[in-house]
């Protein structure tokens, strides 16, 4: 399925035909650029960069690379193939042919869905904007501004979906994902998580191999639904998020990768000895880790939760693969494990399954996660240094779900409000740790050279040398 690039708005879903859709879309473009020069990249809105674009969505070779200033890059409509004769796969609708239209008693259901995924995709553009100032070398700011222009076109795909299918509404709930800001006071975006700071380069690697792998499991979930457009446009989007968690998860191993080379060379574990050579703690990465996956968490919603449970049996939106399940994909007779505290202590209850998906997801999240946090380790083990990185216990530092009352430190013992305030800070970064990877954070911009506190890629984007000029930065 080539993309047709001759428009305004590169597509594969005919738009050519679909003159009402287009207009509307033509109409939305000029306030997303708006959005774009206001809250995207700042400062290097003239740089040439060395970007992807889909020209397929042929998973075996969809993008092709060049040069681009970013406003020139053509953002677009992108379905995954249909599926001939696909038909729903869980719920009371299961067996069904999959709807290509919204049915009328879901409308208010899947609208709500499409709203909260698409405010995720400006909302961290909007969190990264001033990262570019301080990229420790040209592969990692071109890096960056790859995961911006692709979250970016996310938020065109569900943008596509509410023009489409939902009339009006949908063309007021278009505008509105242009006119909430992360972080604003009277206007923010709708999740807790995306209103947070990325103040630095470890947060962003944190958030891209945390928060985009939350991303993922959504977007997977989405992907098997019985509304046949969202699935497919959620399979797509999934191409696109595996390289982000890639930016993610390779960027903090190469953090460690550094660390652990400075404390074999200087025979030392002491963080302020590290931190006058030039690099990153474990201990201060430790911390960042027990915040941003604690934030994380936070996305997938209360444990328990009826709107969940609505969503799957109406076969809005299901498990991770959940076509590779082996039960009856319907879950009225189904229980699963759930943590809960209660009497202050933390215990596993058997619940309905319907009412924890919400869990679910998140213990397939978690599962996920580990992989990405056993390849940090083998990092810090093909060093031959004995110090491990962890996972923090579900309860710790949540703000939402059954732990939100309590304080629980990282291997999960629940503390007093006093000992939480005694301990706090060995828990989660301090202002001292922010204040530290502030003054790291100088950039650097020549070809092949990269920042004292992590070491460069295996390899380069595209096949391309160590040296290769990813961003050309004009004066």
């Amino acid at each position: 399925m080539d993309v047709d690039y001759d428009g305004l708005i590169p597509n594969n879903v005919g738009l050519n035909q679909d003159l009402a859709v287009k207009k509307a879309l033509e109409s939305w473009h000029p306030g997303y650029l708006d959005w774009w020069n206001d809250m995207g990249p700042e400062g290097f809105q003239d740089a040439l960069v060395y970007l992807r674009t889909a020209v397929s969505v042929d998973p075996k070779g969809w993008a092709k690379f060049g040069y681009v200033k970013m406003p020139d890059y053509k953002w677009g409509v992108l379905l995954a193939p249909a599926v001939e004769g696909r038909t729903i796969p869980f719920g009371k609708h299961k067996g069904e042919p999959a709807w290509q239209e919204v049915p009328g008693e879901y409308r208010a259901m899947l609208r709500r869905l499409l709203v909260i995924q698409g405010d995720t995709e400006p909302a961290s553009v909007e969190q990264q904007r001033y990262l570019g100032a301080t990229a420790p070398s040209l592969y990692d700011l071109r890096n960056l501004f790859q995961v911006n222009v692709e979250e970016g076109r996310h938020l065109w795909a569900m943008v596509y979906l509410l023009q489409k299918y939902f009339g009006t509404q949908g063309r007021e709930e278009a505008e509105d994902l242009l006119n909430r800001r992360s972080g604003h006071q009277d206007n923010p975006r709708m999740l807790g998580a995306f209103n947070e700071r990325t103040p630095d380069w470890l947060s962003f690697f944190m958030f891209t191999t945390f928060t985009d792998r939350d991303g993922k499991m959504q977007l997977a979930a989405l992907a098997q639904s019985g509304f046949d457009p969202l699935s497919r446009t959620c399979r797509f989007m999934l191409t696109e998020e595996a390289h982000h968690m890639f930016v993610g998860e390779t960027g903090v191993a190469r953090i460690v990768e550094k660390t652990c080379e400075i404390m074999k060379s200087a025979g030392t574990a002491d963080p302020a000895t590290l931190r006058a050579l030039g690099v990153i703690d474990l201990d201060l990465i430790q911390r960042k880790i027990n915040l941003h996956y604690s934030l994380t968490l936070d996305l997938f919603g209360n444990e328990i939760s009826t709107n969940a449970a609505n969503a799957y049996n109406a076969g809005i939106k299901g498990r991770y693969r959940e076509d590779k399940l082996a039960d009856d994909h319907g879950l009225l007779n189904d229980t699963y494990p759930v943590l809960r505290c209660i009497d202050g202590k933390i215990v596993e209850q058997s619940v309905p399954a319907l009412s924890a998906l919400n869990m679910r997801l998140r213990d397939d999240f978690m599962a996920d996660t580990d992989g990405g946090i056993m390849r940090w380790n083998k990092v810090i083990e093909r060093a031959g240094l004995d110090v491990r990185l962890t996972l923090p216990h579900v309860a710790h530092h949540r703000q939402i779900g059954e732990f939100a009352a309590i304080k629980a430190d990282p291997a999960g013992n629940i503390l007093t409000d006093a000992e939480w305030a005694a301990r706090r800070d060995e828990f989660l970064p301090t202002a001292a740790d922010a204040a530290f990877i502030a003054d790291l954070m100088q950039p650097v911009q020549q070809p092949g050279e990269y920042a004292s506190w992590i070491a460069p890629p295996k390899t380069g984007i595209d096949g391309k040398p160590g040296d290769f000029e990813y961003v050309q930065i004009f004066e």
